[in-house]
């Protein structure tokens, strides 16, 4: 049994919506924010709780606030700006950051919440909607306090099926760097695999399902072969936001020279996506550049 907290929810969006909504539903006392005032509220009549103006409102008196905005400007503006969070949040209480950001920002945070007497844990996702509608997450964290780790981890559950500590502030912004990298990868693999077995004049569910049960077996495979075999793509984690992702990750191997030749191809490949209208085509429309190049 979960003990009740008061949980400010700074970002009602594709994750954060759900994320919400089970934490309300495992009993937690919620607010909520949104830039977007009509999205908050059409949260509230749907889920309950209540729907603040601004982040300072939203967050006074809560015991965790925990936000999944867009990109680092973003975070700072909701955390930093004139009507930001940080300001009005109380001494002993922890801000966990599910945003994917930069390494950089979340040690930033985690700073400016030392100063004040507040714990910071940086804990992007990994899952996409799916997960987290159904309470079905991957979370990676950063924190430099195992007791403030451990405090956030008991809210977390209410929508992870995996949460770890990886290290100190930014650890969890580097794991999930880790992640999209390896992605990244394994989708464009499997793009290219499929359109080799297409233009072999191979059946692609056939092949999938004698590969699918070997070493060339992935999420991806088992999630994304059928969708990708129809050209099918207006579902799933957009382009756009992987593109993002990946400019973090590119960003973040310039500071600690790590090499990522695949993923800076990958990631003009999926430029090539965006300039034919897919920006918010499913990662998996990679095979459309295959076909039809």
């Amino acid at each position: 049994m979960i003990d009740q907290s008061k949980i400010a929810f700074l970002g009602t969006g594709v994750m954060g919506a759900p994320m919400a909504r089970h934490l309300k539903q495992a009993g937690h006392e919620l607010v909520i924010f949104n830039r977007t005032g009509a999205k908050a509220l059409a949260w509230v009549a749907l889920n309950g709780g209540q729907a603040a103006p601004t982040p300072a409102e939203c967050v006074d008196g809560a015991d965790f606030v925990m936000m999944c905005v867009g990109n680092d400007d973003d975070v700072r503006e909701v955390v930093f700006g004139e009507t930001g969070a940080l300001g009005s949040m109380a001494a002993g209480s922890v801000l966990i950051d599910h945003t994917t950001a930069s390494a950089s920002l979340a040690r930033e945070l985690a700073a400016a919440c030392a100063e004040r007497g507040i714990g910071f844990v940086d804990a992007p996702v990994s899952g996409g909607q799916v997960g987290a509608e159904n309470g079905q997450l991957t979370v990676m964290c950063g924190c430099d306090d195992a007791e403030t780790y451990e405090r956030a981890a008991a809210v977390i559950g209410a929508f992870a099926k995996q949460c770890a500590l990886l290290g100190p502030a930014g650890s969890g912004q580097l794991t999930k760097m880790v992640n999209q990298i390896c992605i990244a990868g394994v989708v464009q693999g499997l793009a290219e695999g499929l359109n080799f077995a297409e233009r072999a004049g191979l059946d692609i569910a056939e092949v999938v399902g004698v590969i699918g049960k070997g070493a060339a077996q992935s999420w991806q495979m088992d999630n994304r072969a059928g969708t990708m075999a129809d050209g099918e793509y207006d579902f799933g984690f957009a382009v756009e936001w992987m593109r993002k992702d990946l400019g973090i990750c590119l960003e973040e191997a310039e500071r600690n020279s790590a090499r990522l030749p695949m993923t800076a191809v990958i990631d003009q490949f999926y430029k090539q996506v965006v300039a034919r209208g897919g920006d918010r085509w499913d990662t998996s429309s990679l095979i459309d550049l295959l076909r039809n190049s």
